[in-house]
């Protein structure tokens, strides 16, 4: 069974699968600068109330399990880590300033996915039980006209 998080009004299990790279693919994600990096995106996670579920950075990208409240879009997400960590990592690193001399350590898009926990049966099954508990009307959606 899968484990929810609970917010002020709500109750939710959102995960997000991110994949990143460096600029120009360079391999420069090693050693100290490396554990920075994850150290970076660990902070930024926390801040934001961003589970991560796993991760880890190669040499030339990040890859990253999180579980986010729902008030957080993913391309908000992506604009945290990647912002902050390419900002800090270069000032931190002085000899990547040189190489990325345009302020930017990752490559400007990145790939995310959904992680679904809950099947349509599983939808279908709750309105089901509700409709009956609850006595309701259903409906459905056919050519922009509802039908009860």
């Amino acid at each position: 069974m899968t484990d929810y998080d609970h917010g002020s009004h709500t109750i939710h299990n959102i995960q997000y699968y991110f994949v990143w790279m460096t600029k120009h693919r360079h391999k420069v994600l090693i050693d100290k600068i490396a554990s920075r990096v994850r150290e970076l995106i660990s902070q930024s996670c926390r801040a934001k109330g961003i589970s991560i579920v796993s991760g880890s950075v190669g040499k030339d990208h990040v890859r990253i399990l999180i579980s986010c409240p729902t008030n957080l879009a993913p391309s908000y997400i992506a604009q945290i880590l990647k912002g902050r960590s390419s900002r800090l990592i270069q000032n931190e690193f002085p000899e990547l300033k040189n190489r990325y001399w345009g302020q930017h350590l990752w490559e400007r898009g990145y790939f995310c996915a959904t992680i679904g926990t809950i099947t349509i049966d599983i939808i279908r099954k709750y309105m089901e039980d509700t409709i009956e508990r609850d006595d309701l009307k259903d409906f459905s959606i056919e050519d922009g006209d509802f039908q009860s």
